[in-house]
């Protein structure tokens, strides 16, 4: 049975920077639609403070979802060095689809066929398949291209995350500015070596009463006329669930591939909250015993590029891969471990190995 190699990756960041002072004319009200009275500069500060977000990065408007994911999957493909027509699946991870500029979503035709004419592929056995599943999408996605390796239902597959949350915020809600547009891509490949590559995966789905912590709804404001749905969270709620059972989980998937934290070199964790995510890789060092861990080992990109879904983990790994954040590098024949807590309540983890040669 064939593992998945990752053999090229790209990604786009937006050119448009979002500094703390672009909302100090903002009006904010809370979650009981009640008016948040305190100064605006005091609500930017204090959530600085809590998530590390300084700035955060928005689409152009002439620009669209799948444009972004046009420019990350070129570089993925040139990196990777394929034949466009080699792609047998294009899996992209997307929550909202093709938004417009007016805030509509739309999903007819799918993302992932719209990615497909704008790459010009020919090739009619490439399929095309989104992946809606909250911000884990682009980890699932991934799983989802392992399984089908694995049973040689294809080859070569394009893993793409993108999403344009700028577009979906409402203007009344102070979480508006924790989220950002971007994307991310990589090419996946077969290969034989069974000791490199996807490892292992897990991935759990909670939809209980967990299911609305993360989800559309109408503005803040009780004045507001607007009849469109705007993506909203439930921090609190959200921060607890994700310390109760992420670290569980990847604890769980590590163990599947028959490691151990130390075999760990790099942990790529979905940039969300930067306190949730210390949180998070705290707790899960000390279920190892470990009440301190290296802060390097988990690199972070949230306070400059704020929360891009599911293009997060992607942009994280090719930046890493590429050499373009300091003090971070990929080790050849290393483990590093993609993971993501989102919308659903979904979690989802994989142990990734680089062969011994090129990363």
């Amino acid at each position: 049975m064939p593992n998945t190699l990752i053999i090229g990756s790209g990604c786009y960041i937006p050119e448009n920077i979002i500094e703390g002072s672009y909302f100090k004319d903002s009006v904010f009200y809370d979650d009981n639609n009640q008016l948040i009275e305190k100064q605006t500069e005091e609500i930017i500060q204090k959530f600085v403070d809590i998530t590390e977000i300084e700035r955060r990065r928005y689409l152009s408007p002439e620009d669209f979802n799948s444009d972004l994911g046009l420019r990350a999957s070129l570089e993925a493909i040139e990196d990777a060095g394929i034949d466009k027509e080699e792609i047998d699946y294009i899996i992209y991870a997307t929550n909202f689809g093709e938004v417009d500029v007016d805030g509509i979503p739309n999903f007819m035709p799918s993302l992932s066929a719209r990615l497909k004419n704008k790459l010009d592929i020919k090739n009619r056995s490439c399929v095309n398949y989104d992946m809606i599943f909250g911000c884990p999408g682009w980890v699932e996605s991934l799983i989802l291209a392992d399984t089908l390796i694995k049973a040689k239902k294809a080859k070569t597959i394009l893993v793409v995350g993108g999403e344009t949350l700028s577009r979906v915020t409402d203007e009344f809600d102070r979480n508006k500015m924790i989220f950002a547009d971007g994307a991310g891509a990589v090419v996946v490949t077969a290969t034989e070596d069974t000791t490199v590559g996807v490892l292992a995966d897990s991935t759990l789905c909670d939809n209980g009463e967990e299911l609305n912590y993360l989800a559309n709804g109408p503005s803040l404001n009780p004045a507001s006329k607007e009849p469109r749905q705007y993506i909203q969270m439930k921090g609190r709620k959200i921060y607890e669930y994700a310390l109760k059972n992420v670290p569980d989980a990847i604890k769980a998937t590590i163990e599947k591939a028959n490691l151990d934290i130390s075999d760990i070199t790099k942990i790529l964790i979905h940039q969300a909250n930067a306190k949730m995510d210390y949180a998070m890789i705290g707790r899960l060092f000390k279920l190892y015993g470990q009440k301190d861990y290296d802060h390097a080992i988990s690199p972070m990109t949230i306070q400059e590029f704020g929360n891009s879904s599911v293009a997060t983990v992607p942009t994280l790994f090719d930046l890493i891969r590429k050499g373009k954040m300091e003090g971070q590098t990929f080790i050849p024949g290393s483990h590093i471990l993609f993971t993501s807590v989102g919308a659903g309540m979904n979690i989802n983890c994989v142990i990734y190995k680089f062969p011994e040669g090129k990363i």
